[in-house]
């Protein structure tokens, strides 16, 4: 029985421990593409959206 709350303990401490996720940023310090793109002076907020792969 003590093995068995053992191995249910080492389970759950391993779940909490791998189900961190990573946040990836754009880069935009929070900013919309369009905000961005006055704060850089450039002519088009394409470059500045999310998905945009160009």
């Amino acid at each position: 029985m003590k093995v068995l709350k053992k191995m249910a303990l080492a389970f759950t401490v391993a779940m909490f421990v791998t189900s961190c996720v990573a946040v990836r940023s754009n880069g935009n310090n929070g900013l919309p593409p369009g905000q961005v793109k006055k704060v850089t002076g450039a002519k088009s907020a394409r470059n500045y959206a999310p998905g945009h792969n160009k």
